[in-house]
């Protein structure tokens, strides 16, 4: 698994790359809760499925992926869009797009009595969402093998949680929360100046 310090270096390296003007894409950046991460890896198995969102990173080198690949995947645009098929590991850049999904596989799982689990990070952002309720009630009323993990930074892009007008749901205990304070903004790097990006790089699409 990786350390704390090895998650901050490579979100620096992208950054570093970003504010080069090498990324013609929009990304998000990780930072601010590797301590709750590590935690809660440590309780993930090999073979349990992940589910995560546009902010990646940290989750899929925690499931065990290559730093090189995921730099390769950021660098072809697909920050938000990170799979992994030999990992158990998918992404979805829609607000709680996942939610469904994973309680299809944890249903799936349940019914074939694989002892696998299933992890589906997302945002207090997507906790507003229908997608997240309606998966929750689900999970919780077949009791499948399935955890959602609610990263919560007070921020639906800049949008606290106050302002949005919610209070506090009390979810069932499928769903766990962790609060911590993002390093980065909501997209980008936060640079203080403006970036140029390299016409002789263009996008893949």
């Amino acid at each position: 698994m990786k350390t704390k310090s090895e998650l901050i270096g490579f979100e620096l390296r992208i950054k570093d790359i970003f504010e080069q003007g090498k990324l013609p894409y929009l990304l998000h950046l990780c930072g601010g809760n590797e301590d709750q991460l590590i935690d809660i890896f440590e309780n993930i198995s090999p073979g349990d499925w992940i589910f995560s969102s546009h902010r990646s990173h940290y989750h899929y080198l925690l499931a065990g992926g290559d730093p090189a690949v995921l730099e390769q995947m950021i660098r072809d645009g697909r920050s938000m869009f990170v799979f992994d098929r030999k990992l158990n590991f998918y992404t979805s850049s829609i607000l709680a797009g996942t939610c469904g999904i994973a309680a299809g596989v944890a249903a799936s799982l349940k019914e074939m009595g694989s002892g696998r689990r299933v992890w589906c990070f997302l945002g207090d952002g997507a906790e507003d969402e229908g997608h997240f309720y309606e998966a929750v009630n689900y999970v919780d009323g077949k009791d499948l093998p399935c955890t959602f993990i609610i990263e919560d930074n007070d921020r639906s892009v800049d949008t606290s949680k106050a302002q949005r007008g919610r209070g506090r749901i009390q979810w069932p205990d499928c769903v766990r929360r962790y609060h911590y304070t993002p390093t980065y903004p909501h997209g980008g790097a936060g640079c203080k100046t403006m970036v140029t990006f390299d016409p002789e790089i263009r996008p893949i699409w």
